[in-house]
């Protein structure tokens, strides 16, 4: 079968998890022996993955131009992805109209929605409300969910919130966490061999922004214990007001750019993320799994992981905890050493890539195989194509026939 996947950005592995995730499930459909084209109207960057060199194709796309309905009747995929919810708004209209039974599948990385939900409560200083779940951005991100065949979850409490607060049929959702080789994980440093404490995140991102304020908040009190350790600040795209931030007499030094996470991450005793909101699943967490670096964080950071007890690391949720497992986690070799020996066995048991890529492929194929009843018994998904994509659509064409004027 021939695969398009539409992308919001061109994918940075380095960069972020979402840009390593979407690599995952491309790598899934090309080692299945299918054919997998990438295009984005993004613009390229340099810290972009070299795809052709990894087998896939390229394309470069515009945003409303008819040009993109030439594109896809010349390539007539079987399946089209979509890289989150705004790039089916764009582009799935166009799909329906000049590619209609090619199998539409959401990537949705995360719930957009969910993650603002959150950060609207955290700056406002409040509990989740119920209006909260009811936003604009809520609206539009479960519209383009039933307007596809398959969208892929990436947490198990999306999954449940999808299906229990949202009442979304399951046949519609697939869970699939992040897929890594488990064949590649090797023996790390040992304590002794180890120092200081990273943290690390694309700094464009809020959660990660607000998580780097929050530890220059608790360090102080972390450095008055540990006067030898360090806080190592790692990250994609980070601002002048991050680097800024440097202490070096205070050890908290923020390093910026890194090309390779898994040689920080491995050389340092904790990794430390005091999540205060977000969505999803954080690929900082398995890394360090991968590294066997234990992991401080809050319950949004295990969140559609694991739970308390069998987190390779500690979790809290208050000023109080949070510097106080710092500073027991780096001091204590036996509290380390227990849960640094959790981080392997934790990966394999939610995270391996052969189980996961073989049922999302036996997903896709049983939908694929059924198509049209499939569609029959998604009446609100037809419905919303019926109402919701033409005034998409008519807005797009308006401004393709602005940009012809120009």
């Amino acid at each position: 079968m021939k695969v398009l996947v539409i992308g919001y950005v061109w994918p940075e592995p380095k960069s972020s998890a979402a840009g390593s995730h979407i690599l995952s499930i491309m790598h899934t459909f090309l080692s299945n022996g299918w054919q997998v084209e990438f295009a984005s109207a993004a613009q390229k960057t340099q810290h972009m993955f070299d795809l052709e060199s990894a087998g896939f194709t390229t394309s470069e796309i515009t945003l409303n131009c008819d040009s993109f309905n030439d594109y896809i009747l010349g390539l007539n995929p079987d399946i089209v992805m979509f890289d989150r919810f705004m790039i089916e708004e764009q582009f799935g209209w166009r799909v329906d109209t000049y590619c209609p039974n090619a199998l539409k599948i959401l990537d949705t990385e995360d719930l957009q929605s969910v993650r603002n939900a959150r950060h609207a409560a955290h700056k406002a200083n409040r509990e989740l409300q119920s209006e909260d779940w009811a936003s604009d951005l809520a609206k539009r991100e479960i519209a383009a969910i039933l307007r596809c065949d398959l969208s892929l979850i990436i947490s198990d409490f999306e999954l449940s919130l999808l299906i229990e607060h949202y009442k979304l049929d399951s046949n519609l959702l697939h869970h699939l966490p992040f897929m890594l080789d488990t064949a590649k994980l090797q023996q790390n440093p040992n304590y002794n061999e180890r120092q200081h404490f990273v943290t690390i995140g694309n700094f464009r991102h809020a959660p990660n922004w607000d998580s780097v304020l929050y530890l220059q908040f608790l360090w102080p009190s972390i450095r008055k214990q540990l006067p030898q350790a360090e806080l190592h600040i790692y990250g994609s795209y980070p601002p002048p007001k991050a680097t800024a931030l440097t202490n070096t007499k205070q050890g908290f030094i923020v390093k910026g750019w890194c090309d390779d996470a898994y040689e920080v991450i491995k050389n340092a005793k904790v990794l430390f993320s005091p999540l205060r909101f977000g969505a999803g699943i954080k690929g900082k967490f398995l890394d360090a799994m991968a590294c066997e670096t234990p992991s401080i964080t809050t319950q949004i950071g295990i969140e559609g992981m694991f739970d308390e007890c069998n987190w390779p690391g500690l979790v809290a949720n208050t000023d109080e905890m949070l510097i106080e497992n710092a500073i027991s986690l780096y001091h204590d070799e036996a509290l380390w050493q227990e849960k640094s020996g959790l981080c392997h066995s934790a990966i394999k048991a939610k995270f391996a890539m052969p189980s996961l890529a073989s049922a999302l492929i036996e997903r896709v194929n049983a939908i694929k195989d059924n198509l049209a009843e499939h569609r029959l018994n998604n009446f609100v998904g037809a419905m919303l194509k019926h109402h919701s994509h033409a005034s998409t659509k008519y807005m797009s064409q308006w401004i393709t026939e602005k940009n012809k004027k120009r």
